[in-house]
């Protein structure tokens, strides 16, 4: 009897196994980790932001102060953005070596090291060590290959979405940043701005290192939007060798160059021109400084809206028209604006402002997707070159900026200028060709 039970008892239910690593988990959550990292990404970014938000306000502080020339000083802030782009490639390559949290995190301490030895400075080239070099190497592994390795990693849908998310979290910083900045050297000076600069990069360190994940396996997840699960990459080795190798290899396409081309004059026409100087040429018109500074705040607010919006159209227009049109519009723009300088704030230095602010980095998200289309896996070490011709176009414009005003005593020359080569820009982005997407440059 005891036997026949036995034999017709049910067998136990078996117990599941536990997931092999590198396999997805059998439940999605509700919401994907990866616009968890997404906004940590975005927080991010708008910790660093604040050393962008600085230089326009330190030219006349520092003149005054010192009596180094605009020049001078414009060579410092022309250092930072040209090491700020050349960094950018090499970082991409580093996270992909070490990880994203590491490389970050480094960068945000470097940044504040920089910023915080500048307040003991005494002598010209103190300046362009401490705010050119350091500030300029954390900025720049802190740059738009961040935000393009984070979509890349984590995002298989939406990315031209996300990507215009994370462009606009550096305008919502210059935002944040702006007002508070200019406010401090205006009632105590610049040195609690430095102050300011390198405490909110440290804010950001922990966020990093305890919440960003380097990619979705690490969780068992798979990228957002992905039908089948991406097994993370082993560390990729040499990381200057892969990057140089990257660039070698672009650099034999025609898109590379004319990519590099657009995104060099949109950064002279923005970090160099825009960002460094329009604090200092509206202050030359009389206008208090910190008026100016809110005005660029504004932009802020309306690059947000742009930029968002851009990475929607980005996702369904042709990119190339999109770029064309976006340098048309802002080549408008700047020739107008030297007629619209003026002691005091009215409706048509309102209107440039808000038409001026949409299209900042409205640039961005077709760019990236350019990249991605025609450099596959390695489009965020392309857009770090890319990004790299942006600041070094940002650095002439900075430092040829200061020269003029030094020379001409005004910087109207150099706005008819950047109107000119936004035209230009606008022409060579319809040159671009189309191409079916590639898996990587290097094998």
């Amino acid at each position: 009897m005891l036997s026949d039970v036995t034999q017709t008892s049910p067998a136990p239910a078996p117990v599941p196994a536990a997931p092999a690593p590198g396999t997805p988990p059998a439940r999605t959550p509700r919401v994907h980790r990866a616009w968890y990292v997404a906004a940590v990404t975005f927080v991010t970014i708008i910790g660093a932001a604040a050393f962008v938000s600085l230089p326009g306000l330190l030219i006349e502080p520092l003149h005054r102060e010192f009596t180094w020339s605009r020049g001078t000083i414009g060579f410092a802030v022309s250092v930072n953005l040209a090491l700020y782009g050349l960094t950018a490639p090499f970082a991409a390559a580093l996270m992909d070596r070490f990880g994203i949290r590491r490389v970050v995190a480094l960068a945000l301490t470097v940044i504040a090291t920089g910023s915080l030895l500048t307040v003991w400075m005494t002598a010209a080239w103190q300046l362009v060590l401490y705010w050119g070099v350091l500030v300029g190497l954390g900025g720049g592994s802190m740059a738009l290959a961040f935000a393009a390795t984070v979509t890349n990693r984590w995002f298989s849908a939406r990315r031209g979405l996300v990507t215009g998310i994370l462009t606009a979290a550096g305008a919502s910083g210059q935002l944040v940043f702006l007002p508070l900045l200019s406010w401090l050297v205006t009632h105590h000076g610049w040195r609690p701005a430095a102050v300011t600069v390198a405490l909110s990069a440290l804010a950001v360190v922990p966020f990093v290192w305890l919440l960003l994940r380097d990619h979705p396996a690490d969780v068992g997840l798979k990228p957002y939007g992905a039908t089948d699960f991406v097994p993370k990459p082993a560390p990729a080795p040499g990381a200057a060798r892969r990057a140089v190798t990257v660039l070698l290899s672009a650099a034999r396409t025609g898109p590379f160059w004319l990519l590099a081309g657009t995104f060099a004059i949109c950064g002279a026409s923005t970090n160099g021109l825009v960002k460094t100087h329009f604090v200092p040429a509206a202050h030359d018109h009389g206008m208090p400084m910190t008026a100016a500074a809110s005005l660029l705040a504004v932009i802020g607010v309306f690059d947000v809206v742009g930029t968002i919006a851009s990475g929607w159209f980005t996702d369904r227009f042709d990119t190339r028209r999109l770029l064309a049109v976006y340098y048309a519009l802002r080549g408008v723009s700047l020739l107008f604006l030297p007629m619209l300088l003026a002691p005091s704030v009215h409706p048509p230095m309102i209107f440039f402002i808000v038409f001026y602010g949409l299209d900042w980095v409205a640039t961005v998200p077709p760019t990236i997707a350019l990249c991605r289309e025609h450099y596959g896996d390695d489009s965020a070490i392309v857009f770090g070159w890319v990004l790299a011709s942006h600041q070094v176009g940002a650095a002439v414009v900075a430092f040829a900026g200061g020269v003029a005003r030094d020379a001409f005593g005004s910087y109207d020359v150099v706005w008819y200028a950047s109107g000119a080569l936004c035209a230009a820009a606008a022409l060579m982005a319809l040159v671009i060709r189309r191409r079916r997407p590639v898996t990587s440059l290097t094998p």
